[in-house]
Order: structure tokens, then sequence, then C-alpha cells
């Protein structure tokens, strides 16, 4: 039977017929189409014959010979159940099989024709009048499907049309059409193409996939001129130069358009391409393209080694065991003080990665005896510290805990890497280290210090290597997500100071570049990295507004909450007196910064531990600042040390 699935509706006085109502044709009626498009062949075949002024047999009367045929051709209709499928769903299946229902017609014909005339000597039924009639046929019952098919197509086509987000592609390339034609051909799609915006002014005459093509300057003079056609772009990220997706997400957010980036090739070809069409985020105009290095060193490195991460159940420290995960190593042990993001963790990897023998450890890195035992039994190779305390206003608040953790955990850990050997330790630090402002930032520029101050101590064997970035895109307490959940709830959105700005790099980018300053330093360097343009949170604020929907102040207020304690304007990858040497990649340098002899440092932060230990805040952050000359507190209670 053939199933009618129509939107449209027609009136007939006060009755009106929507033909989505019209669930399935019987299939009778599909036959008794089909029988009239072969009686109008038949009088088509017999028209074309009398033209010719050929005449028929006249054994038996023409209305029985036609009859006959007629009868013939609908038994094979119905051994063939070419009535059975759905016409506007007909495939070359469909067609083939009415091909072959009235090919057996007439050859059948044709047999019974040729033993008559073997009986009787007379034939019924000319041979070029069946020919005639095949031909006719076959192309009748064709076109009446392909038009039924179409006319289904249409309405289907207008009814996605109505309902669908009226969308251009920007961009006129090869990936372009690949995208356009998987979006025009998933039903499940809520867009609808309207054409494409080309990335130059040249004009050109053709259509691509029946769509036109809209020059640069040309859709940007739409756009001012008011003639806005359609409601979003979906945009190539890939193919993109920062600074042209820039600008064109300045184009598009000024003409309140909504922009959509589209899934790379591999998740294109998925079925679930649905989940893969969102609205583009602020991370993507952040991001920039992915940094590779020697992965065939970082490989060499891991390959069959047994590796520490601390901190594994943290943002950057998941991510390295993501990492390391993908260079076949022999053990893989995570250790973290945090219950329930470890028992994610180890949700997570045993799921994504089954071949890898994972250890989950449950510690804390301030407990020396708890760590020692670890080292002992593994024999580790490589050791990724990314335990830390990290939020300055809570760490300000709490010094001795910041230095039991960042200062004394790492001493711990770097202490025991050179007692067992390890091969190389990576330390993973901040920006807010240089010319610290707050206790967090102080914390980890003595940790650098020590780490450092181990690689030349006599029979150390261990690399001792240290990296230094930004903020993370989506690291646990960054501001994005903070900001995102904010504007979800409809705001304000809040912000320290309105000439506050900050550097970004991408959870990912971050975790390369520690396994690569593994693979590349000789010990004792400070790595930090090329984080591009420091970002105004401002601008960062307005744009994620923009990228959701509103308006700036209007549908979502910004206020300004003042800077917290420790907190400062900017930050910085190297300290005032730091000179930097470049290293076999030009996205990263080896930072010179002032390091200190193992015995001082030693003894100093064995001091600041006690008082740690005593929860006696001033003195903790006055040793702090006696170890870090370049530590002045902003905006906090210790302030009054500095004079």
């Amino acid at each position: 039977m053939e199933k009618v699935k129509n939107p449209k509706r027609f009136s007939l006085n006060d009755n009106v017929l929507d033909l989505s109502d019209l669930k399935f044709l019987p299939r009778w009626v599909i036959l008794f189409i089909d029988i009239l498009i072969i009686f109008t062949s038949l009088l088509a075949s017999h028209l074309l014959i009398m033209g010719l002024e050929v005449q028929h047999y006249k054994v038996f009367p023409l209305a029985y010979v036609f009859l006959f045929i007629v009868a013939v051709n609908v038994l094979y209709m119905y051994i063939f159940k070419t009535y059975l499928g759905v016409i506007r769903h007909s495939t070359f299946v469909d067609l083939f099989k009415i091909f072959l229902a009235n090919l057996c017609g007439v050859l059948t014909v044709i047999i019974i024709n040729y033993t008559y005339y073997l009986s009787v000597h007379e034939k019924v039924v000319l041979i070029p009048f069946l020919g005639l009639y095949f031909a006719i046929s076959c192309l009748f019952l064709f076109v009446f499907r392909l038009c039924v098919k179409g006319f289904f197509n249409i309405i289907k086509e207008n009814k996605r049309s109505s309902t669908r987000k009226k969308i251009y592609i920007l961009g006129d390339d090869d990936t372009s059409v690949a995208i356009a034609q998987v979006v025009l051909s998933n039903p499940n799609l809520p867009f609808d193409i309207q054409g494409f915006i080309s990335y130059h002014d040249k004009r050109v005459s053709i259509k691509l996939l029946d769509r036109q093509i809209i020059t640069k300057t040309n859709f940007i003079n739409n756009l001012r001129d008011g003639k806005k056609e359609v409601s979003g772009v979906l945009v190539i990220k890939e193919a993109l130069q920062k600074e042209e997706l820039d600008f064109w997400v300045n184009v598009f957010l000024e003409n309140n358009l909504k922009i959509y980036k589209a899934p790379n090739m591999q998740k294109l070809r998925s079925n679930e391409i649905i989940n893969h069409i969102n609205t583009i985020q602020i991370e993507d105009l952040l991001n920039r393209r992915q940094i590779k290095l020697d992965n065939m060193e970082v490989k060499k490195r891991h390959f069959q080694k047994t590796v520490l991460v601390t901190g594994g159940a943290g943002s950057i420290g998941r991510e390295i065991v993501r990492q390391v995960a993908l260079l076949e190593p022999l053990q893989i042990v995570i250790l973290d003080q945090s219950e329930t993001p470890l028992y994610d963790t180890e949700l997570e990897m045993k799921e994504t990665y089954p071949h890898i023998n994972f250890k989950f450890v449950l510690a804390d890195i301030s407990n020396k005896s708890r760590l020692e035992p670890l080292f002992k039994k593994y024999n580790f190779s490589m050791v990724y510290h990314a335990a830390a305390y990290k939020h300055v206003p809570i760490v300000e608040d709490n010094p001795h805990e910041a230095v039991l953790v960042n200062v004394m955990g790492t001493k711990n850990l770097a202490s025991l890497s050179y007692k067992y050997k390890v091969n190389r330790f990576v330390m993973v630090s901040t920006d807010k280290a240089v010319n610290p402002t707050n206790v967090m930032g102080a914390s980890k520029r003595v940790a650098e210090l020590f780490v450092q101050s181990l690689q030349n101590i006599e029979g150390n064997t261990t690399k001792f290597i240290t990296t230094r970035f930004g903020n993370v895109l989506g690291s646990n307490g960054s501001v994005i997500p903070h900001f995102r959940k904010q504007i979800e709830k409809g705001g304000p959105v809040t912000i320290t100071h309105p000439d506050i700005v900050r550097y970004f790099m991408t959870i990912a980018e971050a975790c390369e570049l520690v396994l690569n300053a593994g693979t590349m330093g000789h010990g004792g360097e400070i790595y930090v990295f090329d984080m591009g343009e420091a970002v105004k949170i401002l601008d960062l604020a307005k744009r994620m507004i923009k990228l959701s929907g509103f308006e700036p102040d209007i549908d979502i207020k910004i206020i300004y909450t003042g800077l917290r304690p420790g907190e400062k304007l900017y930050e910085e990858l190297l300290s005032d007196n730091a000179r930097t040497l470049p290293t076999s990649h030009e996205k990263i340098m080896i930072s010179k910064d002032p390091s200190m002899d193992f015995q001082e440092i030693d003894e100093l932060t064995e001091l600041v531990i006690d008082f740690s230990k005593k929860e006696e805040k001033q003195e903790i952050v006055r040793i702090l600042k006696s170890i870090v000359k370049e530590f002045k507190s902003n905006n906090s209670i210790y302030e009054s040390l500095d004079k």
C-alpha cells in the first residue's frame, strides 16, 4: 500500500483536508492505477500502429486481445508484487520489478502467439505492437512513480523549509559542499541551507547543490542594508585562521546571526552528526591550532614504562593520563586525594582504555610515608606532578595548606624521585608563580625553586623539569564555565575588574606541552609557552553573552566585584630579571629564572613547613617573601609585610 505523509492542507468549503492525515492508500488503488496506465499504454501503442498504417491481425476481436494482454500483465504484477512498494520511496529495485513484470508479460504473450501460430498457422498479435506497448507501459509506469516521488519530495522540502532554520555555509570549497550534502540529506537536522558565502569577492554565476554563492562583500552589504535572509551561519572552524574566524564571528554577532560549528570530516561520516553541529563556543574562538611536536620521542619515553600522575583526577592530570594512555605504557599510577573525582576517573579510564594497566591511589602528597612505598613498589620512569591547590582567594586565607600541599607535597615527590632514580620528574606550574602577588603563586614559585635545586646535587640522575603556563580553558573552577553558568541563570555576570586580562590555552594543549617538555628537557629548565595575546576578561564575557543570543548589559547585566585577595590585573610568564632561550620549537622557550642552592632552599622550605604545621599565617607568608624576593602582596592582609 502507498503511504502518504504530506503536511499541506487543501480547503474544500468548510472542510480542510490534511494530506498528512492520509496514512495509507490501499493496495488495490495502486493496482487499479497501474491497470489504467497499462490500458493507456495499449491505446497509445494502438494509435501509433494505426498512424503507421499497419493493420492488427483479426483472428480475435481487438478488445479481447487487449484484455488478454492486460490480464497477463496483471498476473505478473501480482507475482512480482509491483503494487506493494511505497511509491514516494520508490527505488531502483521497485522500477526493476516493474520492468521484469512487463517483460515477462510481453514474453508470455509472444510465446502464446507463436504457439497458436504453430497450431493453426495464424498470429494473434503484432510483434512490433508488443514492442511498442512494452516500451510505453514501462515508461508510463516509471514516470508515474517518479512524479509521485518528486511531488512528495517537493512537499517535504516545503515543510522542512518552513520549520527549519535558514542558514548559510561559510565557504564554497569541497569541504563546505561535503558538509552541505550531509546536512541536506539528513531529515533529522533542523537546518535548511540557503547558500554559500564565498571567502572572496570574485563573482561566480554557478550554483552549488542548486544553492546560490554569495560573495563576501555582497553578504556583508546585505546585512548592513537590513537584508537578513537567514538566521544563522555554519562555520568550518578548521578552514579558517584565527584572525579570519574572529573577523567573521564579529560580523555575525553584530548582525544577531547564530553561529554554528561544523563537525570535522570524521564525525561528518558518523550517524550521530546531529549531535556534532552545535553553536560555536568561546573556547573555539580562543583556541589556536594544535601544536604538534616530536611524537615519536614522546612515545619512546613512555612506551612500556611505568608512569605516576599526581592530581590525576583533576582537569590537567586527567588529560595527561589520557594522552599517556595512548602511548602504550606498561602501567599508569593515578594518585589523588579527592575520592569522588578519582572514582570518576577510574570509571572513565577503564572504559576508554581497557587494555591499559591502571592503578588508582587515594593519597595526600604531603604524607611522605604514604608515597614512599609507591616509589619502592612501582619503579617509576616518569613522574608528572599536577597535584596542587590553585584557587587564589581560598589559598590566600589558608597559606598553611598551600605550603603543606604545594611546597611540602612537591618536596616529597621530588625528593623520592631523586632517591629512587626516576628518569624524569615533570612539575606543572603556573604563570601566577611569576612576580607573585598571592600566596598560591608564591608557594608554586618556592616549589619551582626546590625542584630546580635538586638537579645539580651530587649523585642525581633524575632530570627535573618545570612547565609554566596560564589559564586552561574548561578546567575546574576556570572563568569560562563560571560565566556560562551565570549566563544560563540569566545573569548577572560578575567580573572582578574591567581591565583584568588573562592568557588562555586548551587543556589538551597544556598537557601536550607537559609531555613534550619531559622529552626536551636536560634537567633544571623551566619551560614557558607562547600563549599568544592576553584576553581581556570583559571582552570575553561580552562575547560569551552574545554567543548565547543575548545583549550585554541589556539582557544579561555585567557587574564588577573588585579584585579578590591576592589577585592582579595581568599575569606574566617571565619574571622581570629572567631571560629566555629558544628551543627546537618556536612556541616553546626556556625561562632562565634565578635559582637557589639546594642546601639553602631545603632549609628554608623546612622552616616554612614547620610554621605551616602550627598554622602561623603571618610567619608563613613572611618566610615565603624571604624566599621569593619578588613576592609583593596585592589587595591582601599580608601587604603590611612588604613595608
